[in-house]
Order: structure tokens, then C-alpha cells, then sequence
């Protein structure tokens, strides 16, 4: 059987082809997996588990549709979708993993992340980082009426893409002995994220050896899947 591993789907009502594609993705390809993983920024964003929303509504039934039918779901937080919460996790039935999370698969050791752990040299992400990840913080937000958290969250974006439009592509990728230290601190083979929308499959010379770093990509034009299973793990494109 395969092991699937997606990342960056960014969902949210006003892309309905990606969340179609992935509801294609699930009911066909998915079934039969033994696993899936989605490591962050699944959500456009999320501002707490109790959003009401309609379309996300239909996005947990279809992951609750799949663990019923006996296919385990882990999912991890990414930068737009780091308040989902228990919640979440008891409504959809997919079990939440800390990022960075080491695993096992077909022999190899792995290291699972989001991926914007490693882009070190954006330091004022780093910081922003620090802060939204904390726990008081979260609660202070999330005592917030909804209406004000989608306004915050409204904003935040438009933030992000303002900066990201002035910043150099080389800041808002890894850092490659950020990269290197991840590897050889945890002991893995492969290194496993998202984040950047940059899908490759890089080797990485590190303590005498040569691990992996594999980046799985977006889904904003087509999908993008790693599937692995005993003969390695392959990434793919899933043309939209």
C-alpha cells in the first residue's frame, strides 16, 4: 500500500476548484492509501474551531469520510492554519502531529515539517513566528468575537502578500544550514515539507552523508502529491 503526503492547498470558498480536485483526490486515490499526511496550510486560513462556515464544513465531512472508511489522517499546522485545534481533530477524526515530527516509513527515517521552521533568514517571520505559535497568545485571539478574528486574519494576509511582493525569493526559501542541523540533530535520511511551493527532491551532503529533502508543492493551478510506498517514495503532479 501508499503512503500519501500533501501540503499547501490552501483552501477556502473562493478557490472551489482546489477544494473539488481534493475532493476527487479523497474519494478516489485516498481510499485506498494507507495513510495520509497533510503537513499544513491546508486551510487559505483558519481563525479557530468554531468558525461556522459552510464550505470548511464540507471540507471536514470529507475528511471524516475517509477515516471511517479506515484511512488514518494526520495533519500539521502550517503558517495559515496553526489555530486548528482539538476541535477540529474530534470533528474530522485526523490526529494532529507536532512540526518537527521524526517518523518512520519503509525503513527510512524521516523528518516531517510544515517548512517555515526553515527559513531562518526572514527574521521578522521568525519572530511573528515565536509569538503566534504561543499559547496565551492564541487564547487571547480566540476570545475575540469571530467576526473580529476574520477581520484580523483579512489583514494578516494582505500583510503577507504586501511583504512578500518586496522580499527577495532567496529569504522566503530554507536555509540550507538550517536545513543541514534539522537532518543531522534528528538522525533522519529524509527531510519532508511544504511551505515554499518550490516541489523538488534535493540531496543534502550532511555528517559525511548524503540525506534528502523532499518539498511537496502547492495546489494553486494543479495537486501535488508524494506517494511512497516499498519501492521509495516518487512526487507527483496531479493535473487539475
Amino acid at each position: 500500500m501508499t503512503t500519501l503526503f500533501i501540503s499547501d492547498l490552501h483552501l477556502e470558498a473562493d478557490r472551489p476548484e482546489i477544494g473539488d480536485q481534493f475532493a476527487d483526490f479523497l474519494e478516489n486515490e485516498a481510499k485506498s492509501a494507507e495513510a495520509l499526511y497533510i503537513l499544513g496550510d491546508f486551510f487559505e486560513a483558519w481563525v479557530g474551531d468554531d468558525d461556522p462556515d459552510e464550505y470548511y464544513a464540507t471540507i471536514k465531512q470529507s475528511l471524516r469520510d475517509l477515516v471511517d472508511h479506515g484511512v488514518p489522517v494526520y495533519f500539521m499546522h502550517g503558517n495559515r492554519d496553526f489555530m486548528i485545534g482539538d476541535k477540529f481533530a474530534a470533528e474530522t477524526g485526523v490526529t494532529i502531529l507536532p512540526d518537527p515530527c521524526p517518523a518512520e516509513f519503509y525503513g527510512k527515517q524521516v523528518l516531517l515539517s510544515h517548512g517555515d521552521a526553515l527559513c531562518t533568514d526572514d527574521v521578522e517571520y521568525q519572530q511573528s513566528r515565536v509569538m503566534t505559535r504561543n499559547p496565551e497568545w492564541q487564547a487571547m485571539i480566540l476570545a475575540k468575537p469571530l467576526e473580529e478574528r476574520l477581520a484580523i486574519a483579512a489583514h494578516a494576509r494582505a500583510q503577507s502578500a504586501a511583504r512578500s511582493a518586496t522580499l527577495g525569493e532567496e529569504i522566503m526559501d530554507v536555509n540550507t544550514d538550517e536545513v543541514r542541523r534539522s537532518i543531522s540533530e534528528h538522525g533522519v535520511d529524509i527531510l519532508l515539507h511544504g511551505h515554499t511551493h518550490r516541489p523538488a527532491i534535493h540531496d543534502v551532503e550532511v555528517d559525511e552523508r548524503v540525506a534528502r529533502r523532499i518539498v511537496l508543492g502547492d495546489w494553486y493551478e494543479q495537486g501535488s502529491v508524494l506517494r511512497w510506498d516499498a519501492d521509495g517514495p516518487v512526487l507527483s503532479k496531479l493535473p487539475r
